[in-house]
Parts: C-alpha cells; structure tokens; sequence
C-alpha cells in the first residue's frame, strides 16, 4: 500500500517518522508500507540467518538493514536477509541507521523470501532482481516457498546469472561456499517437520 502522497528524496525518507513501528520500503520516491510477514517466511528467514551465522561473524548477518538501490526516482529496500561485507559492515559502524548507501560498498548477499501474491512475485523476481544486480551486490536469493526453490543470482561481469534449486539439489554459492543445504531441507519448516539438520 502507498502511503505518501507526495514524492521523497533519499534524505527525507530517512527522516521520516510517523510515530509508528510500520516497516516503508522506498519506490521511486514512494513510501510503500511492508505489510507483517507471515509465521512460514519469518521461520524461513529465521533459519536461513541461524544457518549463516556458522560462517560470518555474529555482526555480518543481519535482518532489518536498508539498501539504497538505483531507479527513476529514489529508492530503498529491506530485505529479509542480508549478509554484510567486511567493507559494508565497517562503513555501518557507528551509524544511527542501519541503511547502507549507494555511497557505500554494497553488501555480499541479500535474501529475499518470496511473500505470496503476485505483486510480491513480480517485485522479487524481476524489480528487486535488477536493483540488487545494479548495486553489483555478488549474490541475491530468492526464497519462493509457493515453487519450493531458491533461485541464487550470482553477480557475474555486470549482470546476474539465475541457478534454481529445488528438491534435493544442494544450494551453490560463491558467497557461502562450504553451505551444505538443500530446498528440501529448507522447505521442511513449512511442512511442520523437524528442524532440517
């Protein structure tokens, strides 16, 4: 749902406060309210960071991080998941916000967990796919629990390259190379089954 009425630069997206705990993406100079997420995709994007947490120290991995991505007008997105670089995560330290700027190094990888509907699809696959490949951010996931894949978008001489994981496919990144996971064992949270191991 848009929210303002009148078009924000960067700066004043940053200042905004309406009194409120509601989560805004920017688009195009557009406050766009995150609507909560549902209890499938944070337990997604839970596992998925205590999963991460084995191979980048505790401050690198980290939810609720703004990235400042390249469109018409400004933009700002919140991913559900991001991994930091050394570079990005010294460039936050002391910061008020924890947004990184297209000023700044972009991070290693963002994850982003698919919510249903097809908006949600189309913002994922296609928008936040070009944003993120702008920023020359290496590795951009797509969780899509509806398809039970991920779909990791490694960075490659300016534009990504899309491999699709599914079923008992292990999932390759450049970013997390010795990650032993696969869609199966990730999907198995929505299944109500055991923690994958």
């Amino acid at each position: 749902m848009t929210v303002s009425k009148t078009r924000l630069t960067f700066d004043e997206y940053l200042a905004y406060d309406d009194g409120t705990d509601t989560r805004y993406e920017l688009v195009d100079g557009e406050l766009i309210e995150m609507p909560p997420e549902s209890p499938e995709n944070l337990n997604l994007a839970r596992f998925l960071l205590v999963r991460l947490l084995q191979y980048f120290p505790l401050t690198w991995v980290v939810n609720n991080t703004e990235v400042e991505v390249s469109g018409r007008l400004a933009r700002c997105r919140v991913p559900d998941l991001l991994v930091h670089t050394e570079e990005s995560a010294a460039a936050l330290e002391g910061a008020r916000r924890a947004t990184i700027t297209r000023d700044m190094p972009p991070p290693a990888l963002v994850v982003e967990v698919v919510s249903p509907g097809e908006d949600n699809r189309r913002r994922a696959y296609r928008y936040k796919h070009t944003e993120h490949a702008a920023r020359a951010i290496a590795e951009y996931w797509i969780v899509d629990p509806q398809e039970r894949q991920i779909t990791v978008c490694q960075w490659v001489e300016g534009q990504y390259e899309d491999t699709v994981f599914r079923g008992a496919d292990v999932i390759r990144s450049t970013v997390v190379p010795r990650l032993e996971l696969t869609a199966d064992q990730l999907f198995a949270l929505d299944d109500g089954s055991s923690l994958p191991g």
